[in-house]
């Protein structure tokens, strides 16, 4: 159970996405083993909703950071000539 404390004392926004997710996915295996009773059940749900919608987030955060990126090297994008042509 210290394992439990420990990771659900950490505030989510201290975490990285692969923290959180690795948190996430601990949890998850917890739950799914049947062996929590039904207070540890609730915190551990509440917990991985929260980690679930940081996940979430960061994901969306960074697909919104590629958008962008990709907004401005296709805007500034110029084709170069082919070798070799003969104009």
């Amino acid at each position: 159970m210290a394992e439990s404390t420990s990771s659900t004392s950490t505030p989510v926004e201290g975490l990285t996405f692969e923290q959180a997710l690795e948190q996430l996915d601990q949890l998850v295996r917890r739950m799914e083993s049947g062996d929590l009773g039904l207070d540890e059940s609730i915190a551990a749900y509440r917990r991985g909703a929260e980690l679930a919608r940081f996940c979430q987030g960061r994901l969306a955060d960074a697909e919104r950071q590629i958008q962008l990126l990709d907004e401005d090297v296709l805007r500034n994008f110029t084709p170069a000539e082919p070798s070799g042509s003969t104009t």
